[in-house]
């Protein structure tokens, strides 16, 4: 089994920052990517950021220069620091995790984490 939380999430004014942080746990051999989606009302689920066991990054255009992703392997964490938030980046981030284990690859989900910004 394997578990996915998301934490960090809140009510933040334009300009502010938040730092979201998303730990898997279980059953994993070896994290394959962990990436950060988001959804707001009414819209459909949006890739946010990712990074690569190697390091490698990519962000939604939206947000580059904004957002920064980054990994903690030891702690199988992954961070999305917003800088410069946006009342349009207001909603429900979620992380993903591409996990290897016994049963092969797979992608796990978290909860999710209510991000609002205020005008």
């Amino acid at each position: 089994q394997v578990q996915v939380a998301e934490s960090g999430g809140g009510l933040v004014q334009a300009g502010g920052s938040l730092r979201l942080s998303c730990a898997a746990s279980g059953n994993i051999w070896r994290i394959i990517s962990l990436d950060w989606y988001r959804q707001a009302p009414g819209n459909q689920r949006e890739l946010v950021a990712s990074i690569t066991s190697g390091g490698s990054t990519d962000y939604a255009d939206s947000v580059k220069g904004r957002f920064t992703i980054s990994r903690d392997d030891a702690k199988n964490t992954v961070y999305l620091q917003m800088d410069s938030l946006k009342p349009e980046d207001t909603a429900v981030y979620y992380c993903n995790a591409e996990i290897a284990n016994w049963r092969g690859r797979g992608n796990y989900w978290g909860q999710g984490t209510q991000v609002t910004v205020s005008s």
